[in-house]
């Protein structure tokens, strides 16, 4: 009898590791930063940690970001470039992502104008789908917090205890995918800014710049604003363009209406 218990208890773990896993990992893959997602087909300008420029039509997957040059590039040692592949663990490396509205083709820039109206002051419909979704990220916010009690409750239970035990190497890894999968960002003192005009702070390079725009989205990671008046450099005019910028770079700082 205690055998078959352990033999059932050890499939129903096994089975919960597998699929939770590929659960885990769907999500995982289909998964990108909202802010960047934002950008994607667009013709973007990248500025570095180090004030390097990079530009080209951004493409976005769940691992990373490409920028496909618009003509191939004869690099210093010969060799042809055609793009630039920036992996997700170099996200430290991003000072600032540029769209400038003049670089756009001209459906980029009806598709733009468009959110751009849709974004500043939303309707009521607007207002609530995003309630509404809040209100799930909150619920997955709490996924990990009840696997964690679910898992521990199970390893304090017989004759389970010991098959979770022995896997607990297994258990580990799929509550690290969950984490990864479901993690998200939630700001209460920016979610009611969301559509208002703001003034973000941003440091570069030793300096601070303020860049009043249109709250559009933020996520853990990045903070994007619309319709900026931004100077590439001091003497430069400024020009009119959309603008994602790193947390760990700038902050919202002002309502700015």
């Amino acid at each position: 009898m205690w055998d078959f218990l352990n033999n059932y208890a050890f499939a129903i773990t096994i089975l919960f590791i597998v699929v939770s896993t590929l659960v885990a990992a769907f999500i995982r893959r289909r998964r990108r930063d909202k802010c960047l997602k934002d950008f994607g087909g667009d013709m973007v300008t990248l500025e570095d940690t180090d004030g390097k420029m990079i530009w080209g039509n951004m493409k976005v997957e769940n691992t990373g970001l490409e920028l496909v040059y618009s003509r191939q590039y004869q690099d210093a040692d010969g060799h042809l470039e055609t793009s630039y592949i920036l992996y997700k663990h170099e996200y430290p490396k991003i000072g600032l992502l540029i769209r400038y509205h003049a670089k756009l083709s001209e459906k980029s820039k009806k598709e733009r104008e468009r959110e751009l109206a849709r974004t500043y002051h939303p309707g009521f419909f607007r207002r609530l789908k995003r309630k509404v979704f809040n209100v799930f990220k909150t619920v997955r916010d709490s996924v990990m917090e009840v696997v964690n009690i679910l898992i521990s409750r199970a390893k304090q239970a017989s004759p389970a205890a010991g098959v979770l035990k022995s896997q607990d190497k297994y258990v580990t890894q799929m509550k690290q995918e969950l984490m990864g999968s479901v993690g998200t960002a939630y700001e209460p003192l920016l979610e009611r800014y969301i559509g208002h005009k703001v003034v973000v702070e941003m440091v570069k390079r030793d300096k601070l710049f303020e860049y009043p725009g249109v709250l559009k989205e933020y996520t853990a990671d990045f903070i994007e604003i619309m319709d900026v008046d931004y100077k590439a450099d001091e003497a430069g005019p400024p020009l009119k363009a959309d603008l994602i910028i790193p947390c760990k770079y700038g902050l919202v700082r002002h309502l700015g209406e």
